[in-house]
């Protein structure tokens, strides 16, 4: 236990260190977003159009590329002539990406690239019985345009990516979402 609790305290050191460092040579953007949820495939066949909502928030490291973390809730409908039953299929998870921009942050309307890994419970509801839910690992890319409005920092972001959560069958869907981020 006392070794554990060590190697707890050294690493928190080292994390403390490398982040003060870090925050002076990169910029940190956050910000919130809402849209629509398009189920594909296997989730397609038994959920109709959801909506999802999130928060995030960007690093950037000196240079285009930089690292996300975002957690996420999104809700569908099922298709009740096809799945058997009314009710509601909940995700709510969380995702870090590698993230690249194709152009400088200076540019009025900035094209990012993403990639991530994450974890997503699943919980669906049928008839008012809620089933058990499951964590499973997700993964997803996408892209984005971030249009700075005005003078300041704030950027209005427009995204897509195609997402996949390894649920058995697999879900997979197409968050659109509309949002703002903030910072530098």
């Amino acid at each position: 236990m006392k070794r554990l609790s060590s190697v707890v305290l050294v690493a928190t050191a080292l994390c403390m260190v490398a982040a003060s460092s870090a925050k002076a040579q990169g910029t940190l953007r956050y910000g919130f977003s809402g849209g629509l949820l398009l189920p594909t495939g296997n989730y397609k066949s038994g959920d109709k159009l959801g909506w999802v909502g999130g928060v995030g928030a960007t690093y950037w490291l000196p240079g285009n590329f930089g690292v996300r973390g975002e957690l996420s809730y999104s809700q569908t409908s099922h298709d009740s002539a096809t799945f058997g039953a009314a009710g509601h299929t909940k995700i709510i998870g969380g995702m870090a990406s590698a993230v690249y921009a194709l152009n400088p942050a200076s540019a009025p309307a900035r094209i990012i690239l993403s990639a991530g890994l994450g974890f997503y419970n699943v919980k669906l509801d049928a008839n008012g019985v809620s089933l058990p839910s499951s964590t499973k690992v997700g993964f997803g890319g996408g892209a984005a345009v971030a249009f700075k409005l005005g003078a300041g920092s704030t950027r209005l972001v427009v995204a897509s990516r195609y997402q996949t959560v390894s649920a058995s069958p697999s879900l997979n869907f197409i968050p659109i979402t509309v949002g703002f981020s903030f910072g530098k």
